[in-house]
């Protein structure tokens, strides 16, 4: 069983990371400067994805900016709808969940 501080720990690590990704992102979106139509379209297509990997990476950024709220408040670990204690096995796979495997399901 992992403690508290081992799961802040990793949550840090994540966050740092994501951080990193959504400046690499900003930055390859600021980088086209293409002149060709084609070139260009192309380019247009790899910013949706860029934009979609931006906003996935935002999504999990505020996940983790929560999880490290109830971290302060003694409140991680435990299902923020239902009050139980979010199991050893979910939390490995979803550290910043804030649901238990019942209620994400009824979600």
């Amino acid at each position: 069983m992992k403690s508290v501080a081992t799961r802040k720990a990793e949550l840090e690590a994540r966050r740092k990371a994501l951080l990193s990704r959504i400046e690499e992102i900003g930055q390859e979106l600021d980088a086209h400067d293409s002149k060709d139509w084609e070139e260009l379209a192309v380019e247009r297509e790899s910013d949706e994805v860029l934009e979609d990997l931006g906003n996935s990476a935002q999504n999990e950024l505020r996940m983790i900016d929560a999880a490290m709220h109830r971290i302060e408040d003694g409140e991680y670990g435990f299902c923020v709808q239902c009050g139980n204690e979010i199991t050893e096995e979910r939390l490995d796979l979803l550290p910043a969940t804030p649901f238990c495997r019942d209620c994400a399901q009824l979600r």
